[in-house]
Formats: structure tokens, sequence, C-alpha cells
């Protein structure tokens, strides 16, 4: 079992961990336990051209945290979403540009920490690199 605390590093790590999992089983697992941990989460695979899908990669990052509650509906809750994807795409970005990418967005959040991390295969047909990249928003706590 994880051994997370909540603060800023593990909920970091959470994002990083859930991105990276092979399979919607392995996924599903590392979601319960990092439920367990206290840290709710949300995975979705992505698969497209870097510069003509970054603001879809958003927006799914977006819905994905909307669709398991790990924020609300109020702007506020979604520009962070929003702010923290921009961010780990942004780091991956002098890879990406003019090739393709797929892999796994992931997000997670304990209190007032969210994060959002990219995993992603970057190239052409089977010459790939591998990257990846993370950003990090505070929140105001539930109330």
């Amino acid at each position: 079992m994880l051994k997370l605390t909540g603060d800023s590093r593990d909920v970091a790590r959470a994002a990083v961990m859930l991105a990276m999992t092979a399979t919607r089983e392995d996924e599903a697992e590392m979601k319960a336990e990092l439920a367990r941990s206290g840290i709710q989460a949300a995975a979705v695979d992505y698969g497209g051209e870097f510069v003509t899908s970054v603001m879809k990669m958003v927006e799914r990052a977006v819905v994905a945290a909307k669709r398991e509650s790990i924020i609300g509906d109020t702007s506020h809750e979604e520009g962070v979403v929003a702010g923290a994807a921009r961010e780990a795409l942004s780091q991956v970005s002098t890879k990406a540009l003019g090739l393709n990418v797929g892999g796994k967005i992931g997000v997670a959040r304990c209190g007032e920490h969210v994060a959002v991390a990219v995993f992603f295969a970057i190239g052409l047909v089977h010459l790939n690199e591998v990257c990846i990249g993370m950003g990090h928003r505070t929140i105001a706590n539930r109330g």
C-alpha cells in the first residue's frame, strides 16, 4: 500500500504514477489505492498530432477531473486543472512539436493540491521518444 500524506509532492507523484499505468486494470487498481490514501484521481488516454491537439488534451483533463468529482463545475476549478494541464504539456512541447503523441494524462487531487501529469510516446511509427510533463496548482479547499 502507498504511504502518501497528501502534500504537493505526493499529489504530483500520484498523477505521474497514474499517467504511467499500462492498462485499464492497472489504472483502476492505482485509483483505488490512491483513494485509500485520500487522493482522488482520474486518467484519460490520448493520441494525435501534438500542435493541433493541445486544447483537446486540456479539455480531456478537465472533463476527466469533473467526471471523477475531483473538481466541481466552477470556472475557477476548471481553470486550475486546465492551467496545470497546459503546464504539463508545455514541458513536453519542444520534443513533441510537429510530431504525434500517444499516452495518458493523469489528474490527482488531495485537499488544495491538484496535479496533472502527461506520459507520452512522441514520434513517427516505431521511432519514438518517451517524455513526461507535470503541472501543479492549488485550489481552495472545499468547505
